[in-house]
């Protein structure tokens, strides 16, 4: 059987025992750990920004004519099918029929907003 190598992140809980900040310089430095506290609440948003970026996903924010942008919820892409035309199809695969263009918000683009083609990679949080 051919072999697959999944990645994997360790948590690791009560860091609170911890004493010595140079335990704890070490304990950061281990590759695919990240150490947390769930007594403290502490170091959380880097255990989910770990995840984020260990599942290749981006998160890209749809905004209706005329309105807001919605983030709470946010369209989740994978990182190898991140254009314009990938969102679109994941909305509804009948948007391409009629796709002009895109006006899109975010690191990807050099103006705030930019129209784009369907061919346009989007970043994540765009």
């Amino acid at each position: 059987f051919p072999s697959t190598t999944v990645p994997s992140i360790s948590a690791l809980f009560s860091v609170i025992q911890i004493s010595l900040n140079s335990e704890l310089d070490i304990i950061c430095k281990i590759p695919h750990c990240v150490p947390i506290s769930a007594h403290r609440k502490w170091n959380f948003d880097d255990l989910l920004e770990k995840i984020w970026d260990y599942l290749n996903l981006i998160r890209v924010y749809t905004k209706p004519k005329g309105q807001l942008p919605d983030y709470t919820s946010p369209i989740v892409l994978k990182s190898s099918a991140h254009t314009i035309e990938d969102l679109c199809n994941k909305l509804h695969r009948s948007i391409m029929r009629e796709f002009k263009y895109a006006l899109v918000w975010g690191s990807s683009v050099r103006h705030q907003p930019q129209r784009v083609g369907k061919e346009h990679v989007l970043n994540d949080e765009d």
